[in-house]
């Protein structure tokens, strides 16, 4: 997950400078820029599609039991 940097302070960390705040406009417009293209009437997409669902109906069905 995320890593606790050790090398600088929090105090020691600026604003993402023109150059930084460059590079993530350029990375935003690649990956807009990037198609997908995702067969929907393929078996397999609806294989994984039920298969994504239904864990995630379990993970929010635990979620409503353990909160209970």
């Amino acid at each position: 997950m995320s890593e606790l940097n050790t090398k600088t302070s929090p105090a020691t960390k600026q604003a993402p400078g023109p150059e930084e705040k460059g590079k993530a406009d350029s990375a935003k417009k690649a990956e807009e820029d990037e198609e997908i293209d995702i067969d929907l009437t393929a078996p397999e997409t609806e294989k994984a599609a039920l298969a994504i669902q239904g864990k995630f109906r379990r993970f929010q069905k635990r979620k409503k039991d353990a909160s209970s």
